[in-house]
C-alpha cells in the first residue's frame, strides 16, 4: 500500500509519466538485465554449434533490446525523463514518496541529454521503476506486463 505524502495523509503526488510507458520500460529493462557478459570466448560458427550459449551475452553494438528502450527512452520528453530517473530513485529508496518533489527538483537539476544511458546503468532498473510506480499505487503484474509487452510488438 502506498504511502501518502506528509502534509495530506490521503492525497499522492502526480506521477508525470503515464503508467504505461513506465510499465513498458520496465519490461524492457528486464528484458535487458538479464544479458550477460562474453560467457564463450572460444564460439564457433554458429549458435548451435555453441549450444546457444551466445544467445544472453551482452552485445551492445547488435542489442535490440537495449537499442529499443534507449530510443523509447530518448523520444520521451525531458519532463517524463525527470519523471522517469525520479521514479528509479524512490523505487531504489534514495528517496521517499514524501520527498518526491525533492527527487524531481534533483533530477532536473541533473538532467542531460543521457539519461537513457544512465537509466540504463542501474542494473536493477525495472525493479527499482515496478517499486517506484508500487509507492504511487500502481501495480506492476508480471504476467498482465508481459502481455503487454506482445501488444507492443505487434504494433
Amino acid at each position: 500500500m502506498p504511502l501518502a505524502a506528509k502534509g495530506n495523509p490521503h492525497k499522492l503526488p502526480e506521477l508525470g509519466i503515464a503508467p504505461e510507458k513506465v510499465r513498458f520500460v520496465i519490461v524492457k529493462a528486464r528484458q535487458f538485465d538479464v544479458k550477460e557478459v562474453d560467457s564463450d570466448p572460444d564460439e564457433g560458427s554458429d549458435a548451435i554449434d555453441d549450444d546457444m550459449a551466445d544467445v544472453l551475452e551482452d552485445n551492445s553494438e547488435n542489442d535490440a533490446v537495449e537499442q529499443e528502450l534507449k530510443a523509447f527512452i530518448n523520444g520521451m520528453d525531458e519532463e517524463e525523463q525527470i519523471n522517469l530517473v525520479a521514479l528509479a530513485w524512490l523505487g531504489r529508496g534514495t528517496y521517499g514518496i514524501d520527498e518526491w518533489q525533492e527527487a524531481l527538483d534533483t533530477a532536473k537539476a541533473e538532467h542531460n541529454k543521457r539519461t537513457a544511458q544512465y537509466l540504463l546503468g542501474l542494473p536493477l532498473l525495472g525493479d527499482y521503476l515496478a517499486e517506484g510506480l508500487e509507492a504511487f499505487g500502481e501495480s506492476f503484474d508480471d504476467e498482465t506486463d508481459e502481455e503487454f509487452d506482445e501488444e507492443q510488438d505487434e504494433d
